[in-house]
């Protein structure tokens, strides 16, 4: 394989020392581009233009050569393993994603299976493939997968939700038929993220989306057991190097020392927390990821850059452990001069707290 000519995000996420702070975005592959939306209508639709390894790995590429990224993201979706299980997937036109087959009980939970990483799921796999070579060692490739709990409040909803009550009628008044389904979502999730390590990604992610929807104890239950299942067996050594493993809960902040203690390299944060207490409070255990709010992007460009400064100086002079990010996915109406403003700013200001 190619030797990687950028690694900083990898160092940062464990916790080694880097020249600045490395920059990535949630959703940096997306609809903020006009470059990306003409390639989704040539594809026809969204998952259509996930299944296709050329325009996967294109719209994968593209922020890339508008801005100086130090990682690129796998293009793809979190509801690929329960489309793979045979729910149905379909996209409402502003509604978002769908599903034809819901979960409603224990026997639809006993119906479905562990999709195939290589077979059901290939199309993703070949898109890793094509996207490592595309990138020949310029910057790491994230792969990622949404966590149990959240893929399973879509499965039990039917789609999205603000409410989520069908998943929590499940989890309070069947909770063994939640517990399997996690079960099973997790088992898949891993087989899912280790075929796409050995596949080229170089680091992982899982998007526990809504997490912070449960209680405390609800949370540790539902949630965060199954993504510690997860951690625990997953490839964490690929091509001679490590392979770092991000946890994400949005509204998690309260549980920061709980994710840390599954044994992950890094936790992302989202914007509710204060980078410099989510530090006090891990300490030295984690790498953290973000955490400018995602709407930041819409201000002038003097105050994107109050707010890179200011989250940088919360982290503080340490020339480890950080990865800037937006708290959770940058919007499809942001300009994307100002998501250039916006990483240009994060490696300018963060140079002199990396300095020895």
């Amino acid at each position: 394989m190619t030797e990687l000519k950028n690694d900083n995000y990898l160092r940062a996420l464990l916790k080694q020392p880097v020249d600045y702070t490395p920059i990535w975005m949630m959703r940096q592959a997306g609809r903020y581009l006009p470059e990306y939306k003409a390639t989704r209508k040539d594809a026809g639709d969204f998952m259509a233009l996930c299944r296709n390894t050329e325009l996967a790995t294109e719209v994968t590429l593209q922020p890339l050569r508008r801005f100086p990224l130090d990682a690129a993201i796998l293009f793809s979706d979190i509801l690929t393993i329960p489309d793979a299980m045979g729910l149905g997937l379909y996209f409402e036109t502003g509604e978002g994603p769908k599903f034809e087959r819901p979960i409603t009980c224990k026997a639809d939970v006993d119906k479905i299976g562990h999709p195939d990483p290589e077979g059901e799921l290939q199309y993703v796999m070949n898109a890793v493939r094509s996207i490592r070579k595309a990138l020949n060692g310029d910057v790491p490739l994230i792969g990622f997968s949404g966590s149990p709990w959240t893929l399973a409040t879509y499965m039990v909803e039917g789609g999205s939700s603000k409410a989520f009550t069908k998943i929590k009628k499940m989890m309070f008044a069947e909770p063994q038929t939640l517990h399997l389904l996690l079960d099973k979502l997790a088992d898949s999730v891993i087989s899912y993220l280790n075929a796409q390590i050995a596949a080229g990604a170089q680091s992982v992610m899982v998007f526990d989306t809504w997490g912070g929807v449960l209680s405390p104890a609800m949370y540790k239950e539902f949630s965060l057991q199954y993504m510690h299942k997860i951690v625990d067996a997953l490839t964490r050594e690929n091509e001679g190097r490590k392979v770092p493993v991000t946890l994400f809960t949005k509204n998690g902040g309260m549980w920061l020392e709980s994710i840390a203690a599954t044994g992950c390299d890094a936790v992302g944060l989202d914007w509710t927390i204060n980078i410099e207490d989510a530090k006090a409070r891990v300490g030295d255990k984690v790498a953290l990821q973000g955490n400018m709010d995602p709407s930041m992007l819409y201000a002038p460009k003097e105050r994107i850059e109050q707010e890179v400064a200011t989250i940088l100086a919360g982290y503080g002079h340490d020339n480890t452990g950080h990865v800037f990010n937006l708290g959770h996915g940058i919007h499809p109406d942001v300009n994307p001069e100002h998501a250039g403003y916006f990483i240009d700013a994060v490696h300018r200001l963060s140079k002199p707290y990396h300095q020895k």
